[in-house]
C-alpha cells in the first residue's frame, strides 16, 4: 500500500472521528471551510482550468444562501425584524437543490458577457455583480429580510434533521450529536462529492475541452470546440457551486446577512485557489481550509498571540492579521512556487505536473 493511501485513509478517518473530540469552535470553523472547499472547487474550474477571471463569487454564493432559505423558509419568514421575510416552505432538500439551480440560473444568466470577455474585462465586469448583489440583499426586505438577514431553516433528510432536535439525544459513542456535529457529516459527503464530479469532468471531453481553451482559443476552436458555448458552461458550473457552498454557509451559520457577500469575500476565494495550486482540485480544498481557519484561530487566541490585538481593542485585529499572512503567502507563492501547494506538493513527490494544475 502506497504513502499515499496511508495518509488519506489516515485523514478519512480523523474526519469522520473528529466530532467525537473537538469542541463547538473547531466544528463551526471546520463548517465554514468545508462551505469555502465547495466554491473553491467551482473557482478554480473556471479560473484554473478555463483561464476565466471572475471576481463574483460573493454573489453566487449569497444567492445560494438567501434562496435556500427564502425556499425552506415559512411563509411570514423567521425572523426578528417585525416585517418578517417571507418564504415557500419547501421540503429542506428540494429548497438546498432549487437554490444551487437558482445560482446556475444567475450564471447562465451572464455567462453571454463571460463568453465573450477574458482576463481582466471580465474580472472587472463580475465585480458589478456582487455590488448589484450587495444592494438587491439589502433592500429586498421581503425575501432577505434586508439588512438584518433571515434565517436558515434546519436541513431534514428522510425525517432525520440536521439541528439540535428529531431525534432528541442522538449519541454516538456516548457523545451527544447536535447541529455541529450532525452538519459535519453532511458537510463532508458534499465536499467528497464535489471533488469527485470536478475531477471527473476535468479527465473527461468537456475538462480537455476547457483546458484547450485556456491554452489557446484559437487552436480549440479549429479542433471543433465550441469556445463561447464552452466558457459559458463552465461559468454557469461554477456558479452552481458557489451556490452550493451558500447553501452550506446558511446552514452552518444558521443566518445570513447582506455583509457576508462582499467584494473582500470574493478575493479570499481567489486567493484560495491561488495559494492551492491554480486548476488543482484538491489544492483548492487545502488553499479554503487555510484562508478560512486562519482568521478564526487568529480570533480565538488573540490574547496568547503576539502583535494581535483582542476584537475590539486597539492595535492589529485578527482578521486583518490573518489578511497581511496570506497576503504574504500569495506573493510567496507567485515569486517562488507558481503552482502554489499542488506545486510544492507535486515536486517532494516528484511528480511532474499535469497541464490542468498549471497556472493560467
Amino acid at each position: 500500500m502506497s504513502k499515499a493511501r496511508i495518509a488519506w485513509g489516515v485523514l478519512i478517518a480523523l474526519l469522520l472521528w473528529l466530532p467525537q473530540y473537538a469542541e463547538a469552535f473547531w466544528m463551526q470553523t471546520g463548517l465554514f471551510a468545508m462551505s469555502a472547499a465547495i466554491g473553491a472547487i467551482g473557482l478554480t474550474l473556471l479560473v484554473g482550468t478555463t483561464g476565466q477571471l471572475s471576481l463574483a463569487t460573493a454573489f453566487f454564493v449569497g444567492i445560494g444562501a438567501y434562496g435556500y432559505c427564502y425556499f425552506a423558509g415559512e411563509s411570514g419568514g423567521t425572523g426578528t425584524t417585525v416585517s418578517a421575510p417571507d418564504g415557500l416552505g419547501l421540503p429542506p432538500l428540494l429548497a438546498a437543490i432549487l437554490a444551487v439551480l437558482l445560482a446556475g440560473l444567475a450564471g447562465a444568466a451572464f455567462s453571454p458577457i463571460a463568453a465573450r470577455l477574458k482576463g481582466i474585462y471580465l474580472g472587472l465586469a463580475s465585480i458589478g455583480l456582487v455590488f448589484i448583489g450587495q444592494h438587491i440583499m439589502q433592500n429586498a426586505a421581503g425575501i432577505t429580510g434586508g439588512f438584518n438577514g433571515r434565517d436558515a431553516k434546519p436541513f431534514g433528510l428522510f425525517g432525520f434533521e440536521f439541528s439540535n432536535s428529531s431525534p432528541d439525544n442522538f449519541n454516538v459513542f456516548g457523545v451527544p450529536y447536535g447541529q455541529l456535529e450532525r452538519l459535519w457529516y453532511l458537510g463532508l459527503v458534499l465536499v467528497v462529492l464535489s471533488m469527485w464530479y470536478a475531477r471527473n469532468l476535468l479527465g473527461n471531453r468537456p475538462g480537455r475541452a476547457l483546458e484547450g481553451i485556456r491554452d489557446s482559443e484559437v487552436a480549440a476552436a479549429v479542433m471543433g470546440v465550441n469556445v463561447p458555448a464552452y466558457r459559458g458552461a463552465a461559468f454557469m458550473v461554477s456558479s452552481m457551486y458557489a451556490g452550493l457552498a451558500g447553501v452550506m454557509l446558511a446552514l452552518a451559520f444558521g443566518r445570513v446577512v447582506p455583509e457576508s457577500f462582499n467584494f473582500l469575500y470574493s478575493l479570499d476565494f481567489l486567493v484560495m485557489i491561488v495559494l492551492g495550486g491554480l486548476g488543482s482540485v484538491g489544492g483548492a480544498v487545502v488553499g479554503a481550509v487555510i484562508v478560512t481557519v486562519l482568521p478564526q484561530v487568529l480570533l480565538h487566541y488573540a490574547e496568547s498571540l503576539p502583535l494581535v490585538a483582542s476584537p475590539g481593542g486597539s492595535g492589529l485585529q485578527p482578521n486583518d492579521a490573518a489578511r497581511f499572512i496570506y497576503g504574504a503567502a500569495v506573493v510567496g507563492v507567485l515569486i517562488l512556487a507558481s503552482g502554489g501547494l499542488a506545486g510544492i506538493a507535486r515536486r517532494v513527490r516528484g511528480a511532474q505536473p499535469t497541464p490542468k494544475e498549471n497556472p493560467t
